[in-house]
């Protein structure tokens, strides 16, 4: 039995009422996936409404995102997520939250992906999240009643970069602020630079281009 990771996407398929569709960002999963799968991890996924997410950014012209979608065993387990009941937390090693826009629609308000990331973490478990995805930690809070972010250094999409792609009133709110709101440390860098941040068990990215070494961090506290 490989040690394994959960993955976590989107179910929301659409930009708020502009009629554009979105989902989870193919590369913030393809690219954690090379990187973890070659590290001998077996990545499981799971969205709030389970069975087959909406996905965006779908660049199959990319290396990575063509072998992740024509990976049968692993095509047929994207386009089968298990729903949050079916998700045994102990069974997991890390939990990794994938951006796309629909992540900022559903996943702050999904508590039973929020239970499932914090007994993760409480068993000396990692969280990883990349550009969007960090929405989906807004709302994990410890036993303790602290938000897990509290206190923590943290990325994820920047209000520039929301602005540039000019979503800023189309999104249910800025993730930036709402980091800082929960008590996360917030850092960036300028627009599409990679960056990660990782504070003890957590790591944040804060757009695409960052998933890859989001992935490599998740791989390399785990070695620990």
């Amino acid at each position: 039995m490989k040690p394994k990771i959960l993955f976590v996407v989107t179910s929301h398929d659409t930009k708020g009422n502009t009629g554009e569709k979105t989902g989870y960002y193919l590369g913030e999963v393809s690219h954690p996936w090379e990187v973890l799968v070659e590290a001998g991890y077996e990545i499981d996924f799971v969205s709030p409404k389970g069975g087959n997410p909406p996905v965006d950014g779908f660049d199959l012209k990319n290396d990575v995102n063509k072998k992740f979608w024509e990976n049968e065993f692993y095509h047929q387990k994207i386009t089968n997520t298990l729903k949050p009941d079916e998700v045994k937390p102990e069974d997991y090693k890390a939990i990794f939250y994938a951006g796309g826009h629909g992540a900022m629609w559903d996943l702050p308000y999904n508590e039973e992906i929020a239970k499932i990331t914090t007994k993760i973490y409480e068993k000396n478990g990692v969280v990883g999240a990349v550009c969007h995805g960090p929405a989906g930690l807004t709302n994990v809070k410890l036993s303790n009643g602290k938000y897990l972010i509290e206190g923590k250094k943290v990325n994820g999409f920047t209000n520039e970069e929301e602005e540039i792609v000019k979503l800023t009133k189309v999104v249910p709110f800025l993730l930036e602020n709402k980091l800082k709101e929960v008590g996360g440390i917030y850092e960036k860098s300028a627009p599409w630079q990679t960056h990660v941040t990782i504070d003890e068990r957590l790591v944040t990215g804060q757009n695409p281009q960052s998933a890859k070494k989001v992935g490599e961090a998740i791989r390399d506290l785990l070695k620990k």
